[in-house]
């Protein structure tokens, strides 16, 4: 059963992302309903939180219902995915991008599934 990646909100964000972070990495998309690639990403974060069950979390922040947030750490286009770790941001990516980029990059930061 494929779990969807929990939405976060302005409210909830420091306690499920900066706070959930130092124990387990935290990947963030911020998206948008009305974004056509930050619906091509979903599917393939969700992929990434299936795989990486355990070592990662995937959660989603949608902009234009929590700006404050998206506007914290300067997301101007979206989808923007970040990776937060031990309370920081370590890993960001802008755009759609395929589930291997997306890997590629975060693998440094979490211990990927083979």
């Amino acid at each position: 059963m494929v779990t969807k990646p929990s939405d976060i909100t302005d409210s909830t964000f420091v306690a499920e992302v900066i706070e959930g972070s130092n124990t387990q990495p935290v990947l963030v998309d911020f998206w948008a309903a009305w974004c056509g690639p930050c619906k091509m990403v979903a599917p393939v974060l969700e992929q990434i939180q299936e795989e990486q069950e355990g070592k990662l979390r995937v959660v989603k922040v949608d902009v234009d219902d929590n700006q404050q947030v998206a506007s914290k750490y300067g997301v101007m286009s979206i989808p923007t995915i970040i990776l937060f770790k031990g309370g920081s941001e370590v890993k960001r990516i802008v755009g759609f991008r395929a589930k291997e980029f997306i890997l590629s990059q975060i693998g440094d930061y979490i211990k990927v599934a083979e």
